[in-house]
């Protein structure tokens, strides 16, 4: 039985990913392997349910369970299984998801697998060929092992909320959890570097993903210059000690922006040409870097009195042409209608149960002989309950009555 929907490539088919994991890191990464073909159960809680299933956007601003983009997102390709992990009958239907699977990922805090009987030396016991996949905060050692939180927390512990906002202000921080855009990226590489581990030894392993030092690795230049130079780095706003002109510029209309950076003489003269090499530029004060620094702000104020008399791609088409480095702000609403997005495919319409018509992003890499896509429409909840069960896990339709009877399944 093939994924919901299914059109994805096949790079990982037979695969099969027993998803108890929730909200961010855990569903992304295990949605990529979902849209490279494996059969991914998301097993998740009707009395307790995921965060995201409550998180905004939802379809016509209307919220319910089952009318996020975000979870559907999150979640596209897999299918959805409600199951009370908390009821005492739980256990033995999440064991038989554990003997089935190849790969286990959950993401809860620390010790909670184990408290319910489903941690890594039990599931091993099962199937001892099983990649255990764990994503936490800090974890699964060390006193901070236990410390509950989201990405928006780590995104403060691991640095990086005070590194963004302007310099004479509080931080303004990262948008959302940002560690949680950063680890999947780690996680799935190493579940697919896991994998072939097995296929070399016949093994299966635990692995654990700290998201906070997945994190740290994302600042290592400014912790390298903490501890060579002394220096900490704080808030420079749009700017850097490196360019200037460095920021982003009004453009014609309302609440359009390009931003243009500068970072050597030669960006600097094919500007001035851009702007048709006004009496202004040509002032000695601007001519180095050095001078531009020390008079940034009445360059920015100059600069941004040429920006503002032209639509922010005609903008960006003449200085990149030139060979300035510059970019559109764009919107969400845009980047539906980007060409370079478009030639590329990288949204997909599929039809979701409740939300119906729902853009799906790609990720942003192509394999040559299997170029991977979204797989399919994110579950509703408990979406695919009777089916997986009968047929995965082998259970009778008596059998999934009677679960369903005793509040097992949800």
């Amino acid at each position: 039985m093939s994924s919901p929907d299914r059109v994805g490539s096949d790079l990982f088919e037979g695969l099969k990913i027993a998803d108890f994991s929730w909200v961010g890191v855990g569903p992304i990464t295990m949605r990529y392997f979902a849209d490279y073909g494996a059969t991914v159960v998301r097993i998740e809680s009707a009395s307790r349910p995921d965060t995201l299933r409550r998180a905004p956007p939802y379809k016509d601003d209307e919220a319910g369970i089952d009318r996020s983009g975000f979870f559907a997102n999150f979640n596209g390709g897999k299918y959805g299984v409600a199951l009370d992990l908390k009821h005492p009958r739980a256990r033995a239907v999440a064991e038989r998801f554990i003997a089935w699977a190849d790969v286990v990922a959950e993401s809860f805090t620390a010790g909670v697998m184990e408290r319910l009987g489903l941690g890594y030396d039990r599931a091993r016991k099962i199937n001892p060929g099983v990649i255990y996949f764990s994503s936490t905060n800090q974890g699964q050692t060390g006193p901070y092992r236990a410390q509950p939180g989201f990405g928006t927390q780590l995104s403060s512990l691991a640095g990086f909320t005070q590194l963004v906002g302007w310099p004479d202000r509080d931080p303004a921080g990262t948008y959302g959890a940002y560690t949680d855009f950063i680890n999947p990226r780690y996680g799935a590489a190493v579940v697919a570097a896991a994998l072939e581990y097995r296929r070399a030894t016949g093994k299966g392993l635990h692995i654990d993903l700290s998201q906070l030092e997945g994190a740290l690795q994302f600042v290592a230049p400014l912790m390298l210059d903490y501890t060579v130079n002394g220096r900490t780095a704080g808030r420079q706003g749009n700017r850097s000690r490196r360019g200037a002109p460095h920021n982003a510029y009004p453009c014609k209309g309302h609440d359009r922006w390009c931003v243009i950076t500068v970072f050597t003489d030669a960006h600097w003269l094919a500007l001035r040409r851009v702007m048709g090499d006004p009496s202004w530029a040509a002032e000695s004060r601007f001519a180095t870097l050095l001078g531009r620094k020390r008079n940034e702000q009445e360059l920015d104020a100059l600069l941004s009195q040429w920006t503002a008399a032209m639509p922010p791609h005609e903008a960006m088409h003449r200085l990149q042409k030139a060979g300035v480095p510059a970019g559109v702000v764009q919107s969400s609403e845009e980047l539906f209608s980007d060409p370079q997005l478009k030639a590329r495919e990288h949204f997909r319409l599929w039809d979701h149960a409740e939300i119906g018509p729902h853009h799906y992003d790609s990720f942003a890499f192509r394999l040559s002989e299997t170029p991977g896509s979204p797989a399919g429409p994110g579950p509703c909840l408990g979406q695919h309950t009777g089916v997986v069960l009968r047929e995965f896990l082998g259970y009778d339709d008596e059998e999934i009555a009677q679960l369903v009877i005793e509040g097992v399944l949800e």
